[in-house]
């Protein structure tokens, strides 16, 4: 699993991109500002993680970030868990978000919407802020003060983006999931933060049909303890009429015209709960603060991503999944943020292409599945679609392969920086990714990310180079998580992140770290292929088989150690129409035999109709081990946790039936 091989070079960036990029910007400003002559990414990077309190202070003023408070130093002590950082420091993620001034006048272009209906409009600053300010008069209304939490079960649309920075600007606390998520997946999570307001559509639309969500609404708010009160937003047209709920249309006309303010708040203050994906038990709510947020989007948003004033960036996600999170960041840095809600698939899979020419789009952010089937689709959107505004394609979700690369390179255009980025929802970002300024290789992600002290450890703690090992951070970040709802002495949150490692997080990821300093992920490290000592990624699995035209999906399971000392390894397909097992097995085997190892060809290839997937889209790897291996179902996954719950049904009657 080493390589000593430079990969081909798609993508590098000309001398003036570099110059006119916020990176050089940024130091251009500490060469001025700090004296600090950093020549290249590579030496900025180092003095981040030599110098947290230099690099993060130097940030939050490159970026003028709006203080009530000044801290009284930048990290008060370089510990895991548990640093405390920029103390006596006050603000509101939302000012940040919302303030004028800096690319963010009036008449400048705040959020495109766009609805795979047709639906859509187009917002400034102004008018956001008018919405705001008119959702928060609401909101106080509706009794919500500073550490009371909001929750929405909502789509990405403008209404829950008001919603959001109505509740931060009050120093009340964030939450939400899409709509089409079932009621008990809902139910597990908001119940534990016990929001003082719900705030919810009557339905939703999704490839081509509309779906009413005014019985799972009603039942939510029974649900949940206190009786919140509930917003109810007419999405559909077809009225806001569920009894006992006030109109969102009302309660912005109600105070229409009200003074827009922000609540200062310290800056570890809770400004979201996000959720683990809740596969094995309830989600863990996961409390990030408004100063790092605010922070970490700004680096992430304003230099990697290259975006600010006069910029259009665009992410396909839900509210149910972080990336909504880190797209609304764009607004931290003045970019305009382009919002679509709908099916990336309807009325076929080209509708994300189109909205990036219509709306000129200059950071397109998918997924690494999307990207995969694009390719198998054969779809060639430079050749149809006017993407001369294309700078950059995001990836995330899971390791883009090789072959995604290379379509991206060949079908979206050549002079496009391809972002492979990995992160998660622990901490709100991305904290391996790209840079402006940094070349892309096939099948690499470019960089570390400033701040990040990302390093790859053996199960001893040494660190590791040129070999793969577990991804783990050794100095603290501002967007590490407060603490987990509900975890009062903090055990949850150290078992989750630092058992292996004490004074390490160890994020769960198999990587590679290379002497050019890129990056490769090979997978979750819980989910190893480990066959005869030689350890492998899944991710390295996959590329392979879903390579192949004949497959749709995949999931391999290795049964060693789950009840079995040395089990099998289990491949489950499904494959396209009209394509028979027996026609692409022998083409599978050679592939695996000859591009991981002979020992990695499966036991057994196992036809099935889906594969289980999280509500964010994540193959269910260790808790279909688990089944493998006889536990519970039901103890094994939460179903309500997934997207497709019958999926399971055949690794159940595996495990019964094979005694795999």
């Amino acid at each position: 699993m080493t390589s000593s091989t430079t990969p081909e070079l798609l993508w590098q960036p000309s001398p003036a991109r570099i110059a006119e990029s916020r990176m050089a910007a940024f130091r251009a400003w500490l060469r001025t500002e700090r004296d600090l002559d950093l020549s290249d990414y590579r030496a900025l990077w180092e003095w981040s993680v030599a110098d947290l309190e230099g690099f993060w202070g130097a940030l939050a003023d490159f970026f003028d970030v709006a203080y009530h408070d000044r801290p009284q130093r930048v990290l008060a002590e370089e510990v895991m868990p548990g640093a405390r950082w920029f103390p006596g420091a006050t603000l509101n993620y939302a000012e940040q978000a919302l303030r004028g001034g800096a690319g963010k006048a009036d008449d400048d272009l705040a959020v495109i919407f766009a609805r795979e209906d047709g639906r859509g409009e187009e917002i400034t600053f102004g008018e956001l802020r008018a919405r705001v300010a008119a959702a928060r008069a609401g909101l106080v209304e509706l009794g919500v003060e500073r550490g009371d939490r909001v929750a929405a079960l909502a789509p990405n649309s403008p209404e829950t983006l008001v919603a959001f920075l109505a509740a931060a600007s009050l120093g009340a606390t964030w939450s939400s999931c899409s709509p089409d998520f079932g009621l008990r997946a809902v139910a597990d999570r908001f119940v534990q933060i016990e929001p003082k307001v719900l705030i919810a559509v009557n339905g939703y639309v999704y490839g081509g049909r509309s779906f009413d969500v005014r019985s799972t609404v009603d039942e939510l708010r029974e649900a949940i303890p206190g009786s919140p009160a509930t917003v109810l937003v007419d999405y559909l047209g077809n009225g806001a009429d569920l009894p006992g709920c006030v109109g969102w249309d009302d309660l912005l006309e109600r105070h229409r015209g009200a003074e827009l303010a922000f609540d200062a708040v310290p800056f570890d203050h809770p400004l979201w709960v996000l959720y683990s994906s809740g596969t094995t038990g309830l989600p863990k709510g996961i409390v990030h603060g408004h100063g790092g947020m605010t922070l970490e989007h700004l680096k992430a948003v304003g230099l990697h991503c290259d975006l600010g004033p006069g910029d259009r960036f665009f992410w396909f996600t839900t509210t149910g999944w972080m990336m909504w999170n880190f797209l609304v960041g764009g607004l931290l840095t003045g970019t305009t943020i382009v919002l679509f809600d709908g099916s990336p698939a309807h009325p076929d899979l080209s509708a994300l292409w189109r909205l990036a020419e219509r709306y000129r789009v200059n950071y397109f952010g998918t997924s690494a599945p999307y990207i995969q089937t694009c390719l198998k689709r054969e779809l060639r959107p430079k050749e149809d679609y006017d993407l001369s505004a294309l700078r950059t394609v995001g990836s995330t979700g899971a390791p883009l392969t090789t072959d995604g690369f290379r379509w991206i390179a060949d079908a979206v255009g050549e002079d496009v920086q391809i972002a492979s980025i990995s992160g998660g929802t622990d901490m709100c970002t991305a904290f391996v990714g790209a840079s402006p300024d940094e070349p892309v290789y096939l099948g690499e992600i470019s960089c570390r990310m400033l701040g990040a002290a990302v390093a790859a450890y053996d199960e001893h703690g040494r660190e590791l180079h040129e070999e793969v090992g577990e991804l783990v951070v050794t100095k603290p970040m501002p967007t590490m998580p407060v603490f987990f709802w509900n975890d009062p002495d903090g055990s949850r949150l150290r078992d989750a992140y630092f058992d292996t490692y004490p004074g390490v997080w160890r994020h769960g990821d198999w990587v590679r770290i290379t002497d050019r300093d890129t990056l490769v992920i090979y997978g979750r490290s819980d989910s190893t292929l480990n066959r005869g000592g030689i350890r492998m990624g899944t991710a390295e699995f996959y590329r392979v088989v879903e390579g192949f035209d004949e497959v749709t999906d995949s999931l391999v399971i290795d049964t060693s150690g789950a009840g079995e000392t040395d089990g099998e390894l289990l491949c489950f397909l499904v494959l396209a129409e009209g394509v028979a097992l027996e026609d692409v097995q022998p083409k599978l085997k050679e592939a695996l035999r000859g591009q991981l190892s002979p020992r990695h060809v499966p036991n057994r290839f196992i036809v099935v109709g889906e594969i289980p997937h999280t509500l964010n889209g994540k193959k269910l790897e260790v808790p279909v081990k688990k089944i493998l291996a006889g536990a519970d179902p039901e103890r094994a996954v939460s179903r309500d946790a997934l997207q497709n719950p019958d999926a399971l049904t055949p690794f159940v009657q595996i495990s019964r039936h094979s005694g795999a």
